[in-house]
């Protein structure tokens, strides 16, 4: 299959992606090349890069930016820059970006399988207006549980324990899970949320959680990788099923950062 036909693939099943405007799009590499596997990855890191060099894998689908920035514009007198871009032309590697496109495919895609990794049944109870930031409704359970509960799936990826704003004991049911730095605490309030899941990209202390805060309404907050793992796996798991002649090997990102620090009490301190 040509690289230029997978992107295609998921653009022409996206009504939602304005084609002119769009990240998803060939970042490097050649449109017209022919490929029969993918690496599907988070963040094409240049650890991610080695890997797909490593596993004799010229094609890498990942869904954040490969040069720093949401555009992924060529970055001039950058020395690091073009030390990246050199690794990919040397080692004849494709990088298709698909950002656009999965952060709200219907079912599976980025909220989807956030949610659904974090234990949530069924159909949201409400969909924001932009289409990235849902609502399940669950039983009531203290914040400070519900929390825990977040931290231990969490744990798989990474991340054993998550920030937490708000009275551990009041209870939560109704809950903001979206798609990640997509996800403004104003609009999941908006939804009738009584917590919101938030990312460290997307959400600064100083205004949305401090205001949180200010009126009482419980944030939880976990890494960006973290929150789009989940997707990152469904990326992949579609592919296998849907994209004739690719087969997709899935690379785990998971959070980007590592807790340090002391254990008391069965909690980090």
């Amino acid at each position: 299959m040509k690289v230029g036909d997978i992107l295609e693939h998921f653009l022409s099943r996206a009504d939602w992606v304005d084609r002119g405007q769009t990240v998803d799009r060939v970042i490097a590499g050649d449109p017209e090349a022919d490929v029969d596997r993918c690496i599907v990855t988070w963040m094409p890191s240049l650890k991610a890069l080695r890997h797909a060099v490593e596993r004799g894998a010229r094609l890498v689908v990942c869904h954040e930016p490969t040069f720093w920035n949401h555009r992924d514009k060529p970055l001039a007198d950058d020395a690091e820059y073009e030390e990246k871009r050199s690794y990919i032309e040397r080692h004849g590697l494709t990088i298709v970006r698909n950002h656009d496109c999965w952060d709200r495919w219907p079912e599976i895609g980025i909220p989807w399988a956030w949610a659904r990794f974090l234990g949530m049944a069924g159909r949201p109870q409400a969909v924001g207006a932009n289409g990235y930031q849902h609502r399940y409704d669950i039983e009531p359970v203290p914040l400070g549980d519900f929390a825990r509960r977040v931290a231990e799936r969490c744990a798989t990826l990474g991340e054993p324990a998550v920030q937490v704003t708000g009275d551990l004991d009041r209870p939560v049911s109704k809950i903001g899970v979206g798609t990640g730095c997509g996800c403004g605490i104003a609009a999941y309030r908006a939804m009738g949320c009584d917590c919101s899941i938030v990312c460290d990209d997307g959400s600064c202390y100083w205004s949305e959680i401090q205001r949180a805060e200010d009126v009482g309404h419980p944030v939880i907050r976990v890494n960006h990788g973290t929150s789009e793992e989940p997707g990152m796996a469904t990326l992949a798991e579609y592919i296998d099923a849907n994209v004739a002649g690719l087969r997709a090997e899935h690379l785990p990102h998971g959070s980007t950062f590592r807790l340090v620090g002391r254990v008391m009490g069965g909690e980090l301190s």
